[in-house]
């Protein structure tokens, strides 16, 4: 079997879910799948043994942050990233190309590079398509991702239009600059909200022939109705025989729209970041452990959850929020990354049983939508 293969396997009756499994050498990912966010080589607050025990299958690391903090040649010289952070499973590294738009006002973007004040301490930090590439590569992850030209929503046409533009020709030169056999580099579509730059930037990118392909640009300022219409124009230029990734993305209720519409991989800050701040997830809604009505509660926050927070009881979870314990956060970030993993695994499920849109109604009516 080559290194990489995409392995369709369903998709279900009723709508455009998909279940199937992309292989890597670091092993087999069934799809959908969620990666949860580990910027700096570390998803916050979990370790990597925990974190297996959620069900994670791969992880998604930062090219710009690695390369400013500890820089990869000292991730190389620790032998690479899987070596580095102890998980052993298929990582992803984005490429730098969000952080165009996050980091905005401190980002001078030519044809040629990116010239970054670092976020840090200031220095400049230069990032090319081909830059992009050498980092990932030196940081080892299974896949990489082509630098891409990410501008927040909504904006003026031709500033949309120009950023989709480059970020086909800098896909074509990180195409050109990749040669590990050992890592996919996936292309990332970008065109705003516009369906038919959307279109246009995907049926370009497919003539590359890349091992992958990812929606970016989403989740930046447009409302929910907007992704979901991009999606919807999107999906269909992609090839059925590889994986479709929506960067960045997002709420329980999001990911269930986008694998109803034939994305397979997810990643976002959510679970993890709100898990930080007291709030966890759970089938019947959000739960803001600092309120008041948890104080005496001794329930756990959902019954049926195997994950660590949940052998202890809401009251005891909003005591080390409320006693500034670290231990809170570290709870609850294991408890909503289970909980998404849970989700997807379910999802899965559903699709194998041509049920996904009667499990995607389910799950909107628990949540209270």
């Amino acid at each position: 079997m080559p290194s990489f293969t995409f392995e369709p396997i369903h998709v279900d009756a009723g709508c455009g879910a998909r279940l199937s499994r992309f292989h890597t050498p670091r092993g087999s990912i069934d799809l959908p799948a969620f990666m949860p966010v580990g910027t700096l080589a570390t998803v916050k607050g979990i370790d990597v043994d925990q974190l297996r025990q959620t069900g994670t299958q791969i992880v998604l690391g930062n090219t710009y942050h690695l390369a400013l903090r500890p820089g990869e040649d000292v991730v190389a010289a620790l032998g690479g990233l899987h070596a580095f952070m102890g998980w052993d499973g298929p990582i992803l590294t984005d490429s730098g190309g969000f952080q165009l738009y996050s980091l905005a006002r401190m980002t001078q973007v030519t044809e040629q590079e990116v010239i970054f004040r670092s976020h840090i301490d200031g220095r400049p930090m230069v990032l090319s398509p081909e830059r992009a590439v050498e980092i990932q590569q030196r940081l080892g992850s299974d896949v990489a991702m082509a630098l891409d030209h990410v501008v927040g929503l909504p904006n003026r046409p031709d500033v949309i239009r120009d950023a989709m533009e480059r970020t086909v020709r800098w896909a074509r030169r990180c195409r050109d600059a990749a040669d590990r056999a050992d890592q996919a580099l996936f292309g990332i579509v970008q065109g705003g909200l516009d369906p038919d730059m959307r279109t246009q930037c995907a049926r370009r990118l497919v003539e590359m022939d890349l091992p992958g392909y990812a929606i970016g640009g989403l989740s930046v300022g447009e409302t929910p109705a907007e992704m979901y219409a991009a999606l919807d124009a999107t999906t269909p230029a992609l090839p059925v025989d590889r994986p479709r990734y929506l960067m960045g993305v997002g709420r329980p209720e999001d990911l269930l729209e986008a694998i109803r519409r034939g994305v397979d991989l997810f990643d976002c800050v959510i679970p993890t970041r709100n898990g930080r701040n007291a709030m966890a997830f759970t089938d019947q809604g959000r739960l803001r452990l600092r309120n008041l009505q948890f104080e005496r509660d001794s329930t756990p926050l959902e019954i049926g959850c195997p994950c660590a927070a949940c052998r202890r009881s809401r009251g005891y979870l909003r005591h080390l929020f409320m006693a500034g314990e670290m231990l809170g956060p570290i709870l609850l970030s294991i408890h909503n990354v289970t909980y998404y993993q849970r989700l997807l695994a379910a999802a899965r499920i559903a699709i194998a049983e041509d049920r996904f849109e009667a499990f995607r109604l389910e799950k909107l009516r628990g949540w209270g939508h």
